[in-house]
């Protein structure tokens, strides 16, 4: 069972770490830790913070890890819902092979993070700001940009479908064949009328 505001370092952590009643580990330092295969579900760890650790087919959802601190971190295999990682800092971390819905990363500031091979559903971006963010393969689902903040963000090897907050996406580099994919939500969003 994990407790707030405790240290761990080098552990190993498996099995159901909710609780199954929503247990605490906020304000709690992970360093070096390992979760594999856990279940996370109900999970409280907000302003937990988490450096050169790995999750490894992690799952669950309503998982509140809002204002957390990620540093040199790997998530793969990942299957996440309701995750609330708004206000969270992630820096120079990979997610690979995740499936994550109605991700809250509104005003969460991510910097050098990769997603390779992920498929997000309805990610909440706005006011978060993202510098050297890549998104490699998978699918963006009608990710919403509202007021975000980008800086050198790769976009243009994913597959990104009805987008919110247009504006919010300055910065971003995409395809060609997404800029015609994308026409007609940019066309909704500045309300431009289009005819034959």
């Amino acid at each position: 069972m994990l407790i707030a505001d405790e240290d761990y370092d080098g552990e190993t952590f498996t099995g159901d770490l909710g609780g199954g009643s929503g247990a605490s580990a906020e304000n709690a330092r992970f360093l070096e830790c390992t979760f594999d295969e856990a279940d996370l579900s109900s999970l409280r760890a907000s302003r937990a913070r988490f450096s050169e650790c790995g999750l490894t087919g992690v799952r669950g959802a309503g998982v509140d890890l809002s204002e957390t601190t990620w540093q040199d971190c790997t998530v793969r295999g990942a299957r996440l819902g309701a995750v609330q990682l708004y206000g969270a800092q992630l820096r120079r971390v990979r997610f690979e092979g995740c499936k994550i819905e109605f991700l809250n990363l509104r005003g969460a500031k991510l910097l050098d993070v990769q997603f390779v091979d992920c498929q997000l559903v309805e990610p909440d971006l706005a006011e978060a700001e993202l510098t050297r963010v890549r998104v490699e393969g998978g699918r963006v689902i009608a990710p919403d940009f509202s007021r975000a903040r980008l800086k050198d963000v790769d976009l243009s090897s994913s597959v990104v479908s009805a987008p919110r907050g247009i504006t919010g996406m300055a910065g971003a580099t995409i395809s060609r064949l997404q800029l015609i994919d994308l026409a007609e939500a940019f066309a909704v969003e500045l309300n431009l009328k289009v005819t034959d």
